[in-house]
């Protein structure tokens, strides 16, 4: 099958739990062997997975000295266990929304199974907003969660880790699909580092859930 590829929306958004604050490790370092210094230094390879996933990407993939360089490699470098949609556990991927609603429809629903996971009844959690543009050519399989549901399944990421494994592989920048958590919603998973430009902080969220309820409530914190 030959694949529709299409640009990412511009700009996209991204969700980041405001627990763990940004740390400008990669942001200001001006050569690849001074990040591996400073890496060692921090710490940072002191965590095997960590230190075997940025093995993982060639080094013309790695984002330094520029802001918020540090907010989009730590996408690719810690990862959930299992992976996600579409990406395994040995490589991260940034995952953004063409909206912001978008973008809390996907972090409200990981916050109910989280919730569910631990027998809370609620959770709320605040969390800081990124735009950012990308560059590229992504795999489009929006609007096509009839002709392919194996990707779209909201149980199994099996056959969506392969898939985006495959495209990722053969050098592909990443992948254009619906959300399965807001109908109409449009999310992209970007494999190339150095394709995520222009990365900016822009709004606060706090977001609530019960973890009986399908209801999202987010509230956009004033600036202090």
């Amino acid at each position: 099958m030959t694949e529709k590829l299409s640009p990412a929306p511009q700009p996209s958004h991204r969700l980041i739990p405001s627990q763990f604050p940004p740390i400008g490790l990669f942001d200001t370092v001006a050569t690849a062997s001074d990040l591996e210094a400073v890496m060692d230094l921090a710490g940072w390879t002191n965590d095997r997975l960590v230190a075997e996933r940025i093995g993982r990407l060639p080094e013309h993939e790695w984002v330094f000295g520029r802001a918020n360089a540090s907010i989009v490699m730590a996408a690719f470098l810690h990862v959930a266990p299992a992976g996600m949609r579409f990406n395994g556990p040995e490589l991260g991927a940034w995952y953004a929304a063409a909206e912001i609603q978008t973008a809390i429809a996907e972090v409200g629903h990981h916050l109910r199974r989280e919730a569910i996971a631990r027998n809370a009844p609620a959770m709320q959690r605040t969390y800081r907003a990124y735009s950012a543009g990308l560059q590229g050519d992504y795999v489009d399989i929006h609007s096509l969660q009839a002709e392919r549901p194996e990707l779209y399944a909201p149980d199994s990421y099996a056959a969506s880790q392969a898939f985006g494994e495959a495209i990722r592989a053969s050098g592909g920048d990443g992948i254009l699909y619906d959300s399965v958590r807001l109908s109409g919603g449009v999310n992209v998973a970007a494999y190339r580092p150095s394709k995520v430009l222009d990365v900016t902080q822009t709004d606060h969220f706090e977001i609530s859930i019960s973890a009986a309820e399908r209801r999202i409530e987010a509230r956009k914190l004033k600036a202090a």
